[in-house]
């Protein structure tokens, strides 16, 4: 295998607070010798657990990148036991453009794993992280919402896996982070995504749905700055104490919790998020956009449970997911 050309320019195993960035050559119109600076923050003390925080994976959600560089000017290194690797917007220059996926390649970095040493930007990053920042990790909280797609009910999930021992102490982690809402999430699409490779190594896995429309809000950007720390002092990094609230329990655990749209038109929520759906209630309309006097096409849920996620922009394609459905658990 290549060496990947990402180099650091901070130490990752030496006392202290570094910031820095990693360095990823790329040659472009604009600057021939130039390189790609993705910011990231290593704070170490001692021996113990390493954490690795990432927001950014898609460029257009804020949650993760907000908190995340509020920690890098916040967390001392007295105040850990091990090491903390913060890199809050991972997906750099989709992250720069305002896009789920990087201008320069188009790469979805959430479908690029394992990445290519070799490859474009997006597979380059993927696999700097597959290689060496991976394997470095006992614990990783990825930051996600619903960028300016889909929008959600704040929640953080963990997912179903067949090690039942990862996927307990996935489940604990989850718990500890403590969103409004806490899933266990069953993934339609997990092939290539930076979930499967960090749980392919047997890694404790939190990822997070915080909200959506391509913003953020001082609530979920709040619920990111909150679960960070508990999920540290779970892990046994942070001193301190939990702030523990409550949270409703969700399950999905299959391809009927989503609902998908046939054809393009103009969409009107029928529910809110957060609200109660029993299955074959209708929750959303699809209407004509080229003509009038057409009735429109109806979507109905195919589970009951609760709205956690819609389709969020006015206008919606064939194929766009236009509504999820999460269970309770008693």
């Amino acid at each position: 295998m290549k060496k990947n050309p990402i180099a650091p320019t901070i130490p990752f195993d030496r006392d202290g607070i570094h910031h820095g960035f990693l360095r990823l050559p790329y040659s472009c119109d604009d600057s021939a010798w130039g390189s790609i600076m993705i910011p990231i923050t290593v704070i170490r003390n001692g021996d113990g657990p390493t954490a690795l925080l990432t927001g950014g994976n898609h460029g257009d959600e804020y949650e993760g990148p907000v908190a995340l560089q509020e920690m890098t000017v916040t967390l001392k290194p007295e105040d850990i036991t091990g090491r903390v690797i913060i890199v809050p917007a991972f997906n750099y220059p989709a992250f720069r453009a305002g896009r789920r996926t990087s201008p320069l390649d188009m790469g979805n970095m959430n479908r690029a794993f394992p990445g290519r040493p070799d490859g474009t930007p997006t597979q380059k990053i993927a696999d700097y992280f597959q290689r060496s920042l991976l394997p470095m990790a006992d614990l990783v909280v990825d930051f996600h919402s619903g960028g300016k797609t889909l929008d959600f009910v704040p929640f953080a999930a963990a997912h179903i896996l067949e090690d039942k021992t990862q996927q307990a102490a996935c489940l604990a982690a989850m718990q500890a982070f403590n969103a409004p809402f806490s899933v266990q999430l069953f993934e339609i699409d997990n092939v290539g995504m930076y979930d499967t490779a960090v749980e392919a190594m047997g890694k404790v896995l939190v990822t997070t749905e915080l909200g959506g429309g391509g913003t953020a809000t001082a609530r979920t950007i709040g619920i990111a700055k909150k679960g960070l720390r508990n999920v540290l002092i779970h892990a046994g990094i942070l001193r301190g104490e939990m702030q523990i609230d409550p949270t409703v329990q969700l399950d999905m655990p299959d391809g009927d919790c989503f609902t998908f749209s046939e054809e393009d038109g103009l969409c009107e929520p029928i529910v809110d998020l957060g609200d109660e759906v029993a299955k074959g209630d209708l929750v959303a309309r699809v209407w004509p956009v080229d003509r009038t006097g057409v009735a429109p096409t109806e979507l109905r849920a195919k589970r009951s449970g609760i709205l956690i996620s819609r389709h969020f922009p006015g206008l919606v394609k064939a194929g766009d997911c236009a509504a999820v459905i999460g269970l309770t658990v008693n």
